[in-house]
């Protein structure tokens, strides 16, 4: 039952694509974020993705609907990265193994290009901010009751065959989300659904800390700090999110809170010994090749030649490490110019969406952005999520914000010139009179 009912759902979705290529985009960010398919033995091994991608692409060609592409800082950086992505592949020292993986991240690219391309209302900004927090909201709701029925004492997965498949990614995506719930409750009229998203962020919360992942207990802290400097009542956010932290801790196993305090002795831990063996491994890679080592440097060559400890093979666990080993060190620098451009686009939509009483609205939605932002910049430092749609999808709602921001600004005023030259000119009351009558 549950495998017809996803099926019809995705059919539906590519019809509607056809037409709307809006929609379309939703449901691509959706099979693509939340991997729905992921949960159906029919569907599992389909190319639902594709399919809808497809049909979203058949009707942007054939739709008259408004497009246009708003070009800034951030999107010629991500096209800056896209061809140095492709340049660093095709000069891997075996580029046919970067091959695949460079395939999967252009695709995703390309289709936060269309996204950007194709939407463009305060509509279309709400649905995707909407599609970002049910996709992983659903999984922090599962989450968050599975660990209080089991008392923490086990661990919260994401979807397996997905890019957040490990207790450590589901852990990043969780947190990056509860910003836009946030978002999302601050803006909807319906109290039960503002009750519904109160208690995703909350359970989310708790999946997060049911994950065990040391990085996400990072990142919830400097996402909660930040959240509670955006708030406008700061005592009592500050007092609710020192009650529900209380909660929390006290509530996990034993076994939680060992492991937690190992962040404290790095030194004995294996897996965090680990990781810093591969980000020396990167360093040394990219200071010896200008281009990186492509996608996927995980291999024994690679630690033989450049890690201190040879073979101690480990992924690097952490975005900036992840594209300074693969893409150098341009590839690094365009990755954090992508996300500074980000959040100063962010914050200023923060400052800006406060002049007029209708763009309030954009105000919280650059500020959750922000929040957003440095829990995936924290957590991101110790997880290998460099390439996941989720972090660019935010992007994605500062860019849509700013331009939609650009042009209300243009209309309101170009009427205000309008009412400007008719108030000053003797013979505009008369003209109007005779078109009017």
């Amino acid at each position: 039952m549950r495998d017809l009912l996803l099926a019809a759902l995705l059919l539906v979705a590519c019809v509607r694509a056809l037409r709307a290529p809006w929609i379309g985009i939703l449901a691509w960010t959706v099979v693509s974020i939340m991997n729905p398919h992921k949960l159906s033995w029919v569907l599992d091994q389909m190319p639902v993705a594709a399919m809808v991608g497809g049909a979203t692409l058949v009707g942007i060609l054939f739709s008259k609907d408004r497009k246009s592409f708003p070009w800034g800082p951030e999107t010629l950086t991500l096209l800056m990265m896209m061809l140095w992505f492709t340049l660093t592949s095709r000069l891997a020292p075996i580029p046919d193994d970067a091959l695949d993986l460079w395939k999967k991240v252009i695709k995703i690219d390309f289709m936060i290009l269309v996204a950007i391309w194709v939407l463009y209302s305060r509509r279309h900004i709400m649905a995707l901010a909407a599609a970002l927090a049910i996709s992983i909201g659903f999984y922090g709701f599962k989450g968050g009751i599975f660990t209080i029925t089991t008392g923490g004492s086990f661990r919260v997965w994401g979807p397996e065959g997905s890019y957040i498949e490990g207790n450590n990614e589901i852990a990043l995506a969780l947190v990056v989300t509860i910003p836009l719930l946030r978002f999302l409750q601050l803006h909807v009229a319906n109290q039960w659904v503002k009750v519904l998203l109160v208690a995703t962020q909350l359970l989310s919360a708790v999946a997060a800390i049911g994950t065990q992942s040391r990085g996400a207990l990072l990142a919830l802290g400097s996402m909660s700090v930040m959240l509670w400097w955006r708030g406008n009542k700061k005592i009592k956010t500050g007092m609710g999110m020192l009650l529900v932290g209380i909660f929390l801790i006290a509530f996990m196993p034993a076994e939680w809170g060992e492991r937690m305090n190992t962040i404290n002795s790095y030194e004995e831990d294996g897996s965090a010994m680990g990781r810093i063996n591969a980000w020396w491994m990167a360093w040394n890679l990219a200071s010896d090749h200008f281009f990186g080592g492509g996608f996927d440097v995980t291999t024994e060559e690679n630690f033989l030649r450049y890690a201190p400890v040879a073979h101690d093979l480990h992924a690097a666990h952490s975005i900036y490490f992840q594209i300074l080993g693969e893409h150098g060190f341009m590839g690094l620098m365009l990755f954090i110019m992508l996300w500074l451009f980000t959040w100063i686009s962010a914050g200023r939509l923060h400052r800006l969406g406060t002049d007029r009483p209708e763009t309030g609205w954009l105000s919280d939605l650059g500020g959750m952005c922000q929040v957003s932002l440095v829990g995936y910049a924290v957590g991101g430092a110790f997880l290998s999520l460099a390439y996941f749609d989720l972090p660019y999808n935010i992007m994605v709602l500062v860019v849509l914000g700013k331009a939609w921001h650009a042009r209300e600004a243009g209309a309101a005023e170009a009427v205000s010139t309008t009412s400007l030259v008719r108030r000053h000119d003797p013979t505009s009351t008369e003209r109007w009179s005779t078109r009017i009558g």
